[in-house]
């Protein structure tokens, strides 16, 4: 499995880069006018029919800003070292267009559903490829690896954080998860924007100040940490093959966390009905830079400013180091902001991740109805369940594989619709 992982993700990596580079270029770097960014966030208004743009951001931030933001992160200085942290933050500067692109494109292509939208990949590959067998297996990729992969990586890393400091049986933990989960997104995708729009600024905000109490306590060590980062990041004393599995393990893990190039994140988009596609896609970018910068970069500072020894841990998570990290830090306080900011994050990316499903498995199945979709929830619950028990390791390795397939698929999609994008980002400037 860990070959397969290498290779997909050796190929994933390179058309990710390129296609970042490409539209880095062709839309002149349009993904850097944050004065345009924030003046469309301002600007946003919720419409009657679907979403507001900043709900699908909050939708798509809450699908992303998970436990991988906090394990996922753990897990990348684990495995490759501190260099690692340089190249998420190098992958997302370059990637980041290919989320501009995608969510624009979601936009462009969504269609209507009753009271909302619904788009994505899927929708886009089909209507603007015509390629109707890749958009169902994408759809299929999609519902699988989030019903079945990530949410359970989310209820896993829950339960094995909780199960470390507690006697509690994980499965008691996970029919918890399980019950919380279904009450949330019972409520639909309207319910669940207004959830998310609510709960995600809200827990990015206290995750950051619980840093940033951190990093200025620790102020001292910050410029070796950041000198560490950078001198191990072009590390060759391990060979060439060394260097490479760090590169690899950083820019995996960048996109993992922040999801630019893998479409998943456009899924939220398509819900949204923008008076402009450009716009949507601007917004959207901003949450890769959120993602990245902030919550991911939070993560890597608590734990490096701590006292990490990976020698310590045994068939990984990666939680039991932020956990550590923050215990070391706060004391028994931080073992209670984990739990805070585990659950939190948790539940978003539970939410997020659940409604990607969802939409995928209606542009499979047309005729699902109500009675449908009580019975997926009812499953996913299950499935939440499951996840408290299984090995970390063969979760996080299983949804790597399927994260680079996504990718892969999509990256091509967004290159080959590259004229659709171009148009509207002429237009949109003429329109300015």
């Amino acid at each position: 499995m860990a070959s397969l992982n290498n290779f997909l993700w050796s190929i994933a990596t390179v058309l990710l880069l390129i296609s970042g580079l490409y539209f880095s270029f062709r839309l002149r770097f349009f993904h850097f006018n944050f004065k345009e960014i924030f003046k469309n966030l301002k600007k946003d208004s919720s419409t009657k029919d679907g979403i507001s743009a900043f709900e699908s951001l909050a939708v798509a931030m809450g699908g992303c800003i998970g436990v991988g933001s906090l394990a996922g992160i753990a897990l990348a200085i684990y495995k490759g070292g501190v260099g690692t942290i340089f190249w998420i933050w190098l992958s997302c500067l370059i990637v980041a267009p290919n989320s501009l692109v995608e969510n624009t494109l979601s936009v462009i292509y969504h269609k209507k559903d009753k009271n909302t939208y619904l788009g994505g990949p899927p929708y886009y590959i089909k209507k603007g490829l015509g390629f109707k067998k890749t958009a169902s297996f994408y759809a299929f990729l999609v519902a699988f690896s989030y019903l079945v992969g990530f949410l359970t990586i989310q209820s896993n890393s829950i339960s094995k954080s909780i199960t470390n400091f507690f006697s509690i049986s994980p499965i008691v933990v996970g029919i918890i998860i399980g019950v919380l989960s279904f009450i949330i997104i019972h409520r639909g995708i309207k319910g669940i924007a207004k959830f998310s729009s609510f709960f995600v600024p809200l827990m990015g905000i206290i995750y950051f100040l619980i840093s940033l109490f951190i990093i200025l306590k620790n102020i001292n060590l910050i410029p070796e940490i950041f000198v560490s980062i950078f001198k191990n990041a072009f590390n060759f004393k391990a060979g060439f093959y060394g260097f490479l599995s760090v590169f690899l393990i950083g820019i995996q893990r960048g996109i993992f966390s922040n999801e630019a190039g893998v479409g998943t994140g456009a899924i939220a988009s398509g819900s949204a009905n923008p008076k402009s596609p450009m716009s949507q896609g601007l917004i959207q970018t901003l949450g890769v830079y959120i993602t990245t910068f902030v919550i991911c970069t939070a993560t890597a500072l608590i734990i490096l400013t701590s006292n990490y020894n990976p020698l310590l841990y045994s068939d990984v998570n990666g939680i039991e180091i932020t956990q550590n990290a923050l215990m070391y830090h706060l004391g028994s306080f931080g073992n209670i902001m984990l739990y805070f900011c585990l659950i939190a994050f948790a539940f978003s990316t539970i939410i997020s991740g659940y409604y990607y499903g969802e939409v995928n498995l209606k542009f499979l199945f047309k005729n699902l109805n109500s009675n449908h979709i009580l019975i997926l929830k009812i499953v996913t619950c299950f499935l939440l369940i499951g996840g408290s028990i299984v090995s970390s390791n063969f979760l996080w390795e299983f949804v790597d594989i399927l994260v680079a397939i996504l990718a892969i698929i999509n990256v091509l999609a967004i290159l080959s619709l590259r004229k659709d994008v171009i148009i509207e980002y002429i237009n949109y400037k003429k329109r300015k």
